[in-house]
């Protein structure tokens, strides 16, 4: 759950990206650092649907689902509050560079916003091998190709959340892609975890970012896109 500070202005302009939104909000993603204003954000008591970012891309049709968590985290060791979780950013930069279809995982039960709250529930969840409901489950994966996996890293695996994600629907003949932004795990065992709930698919590269560094990552994160094929080298 590790983190970094960021501007209101840069931040707001994100997480219009990551929620998939188009026109003006998508433009002032690609424009984020440039002090024009902070484009309006969803309520957070909205709950946000996918939404098409662009066409299909090289016969692909890709989804992009994330889960991600604001409020107190980790930061080198201390620790930041952030508006928009690391994963969230991550995920934004992802979708300002290929077509995909957006979704955000919201948990029925919110995660605390305190870090250590947060920390203590997710080891209870790992524990007891939960399941926690999804607040806007999709109706399905059927129509995709391709599924982008973005979590955080929370003891060395992605939150039970995501295990309830994948079991819900058929993943075979799909390619996945495990995606992370953690504190000093990598990917974790994501591979290992999509690769036993995400029965008949192809677990592809994945892509860790950490946290404190999302913010910069955008050279990375193209540079990843490009190994898989999701973007084609410039």
């Amino acid at each position: 759950m590790a983190t970094n500070p960021l501007s209101v202005s840069r931040r707001s302009a994100l997480r219009g990206a990551a929620a998939g939104l188009s026109g003006a909000l998508l433009a002032a993603a690609t424009a984020a650092c440039t002090p024009q204003g902070t484009p309006e954000m969803p309520s957070p008591n909205s709950t946000p649907s996918p939404i098409t970012t662009g066409p299909d891309h090289g016969g692909q049709r890709i989804l992009l689902a994330y889960f991600s968590r604001a409020g107190e985290n980790y930061y080198y060791g201390g620790r930041t509050n952030l508006e928009i979780g690391n994963t969230e950013v991550l995920a934004g930069m992802i979708s300002t560079l290929i077509p995909c279809q957006v979704h955000r995982i919201e948990a029925a039960d919110p995660y605390p916003d305190s870090y250590d709250a947060a920390v203590a529930r997710n080891s209870r969840e790992q524990n007891e091998d939960a399941r926690p409901a999804i607040l806007n489950p999709l109706a399905s994966i059927e129509q995709y190709d391709t599924v982008i996996l973005a979590s955080g890293i929370w003891n060395v695996r992605a939150p039970m959340i995501m295990t309830t994600f994948t079991e819900s629907y058929d993943f075979a003949g799909r390619t996945v892609y495990p995606v992370t932004t953690h504190a000093m795990s990598g990917l974790g065992n994501t591979a290992r975890d999509y690769g036993q709930s995400c029965q008949g698919a192809t677990i592809g590269e994945g892509l860790a970012v950490k946290g404190e560094e999302v913010r910069d990552a955008g050279a990375d994160v193209e540079s990843w896109l490009q190994r898989t094929g999701l973007l084609a080298a410039r």
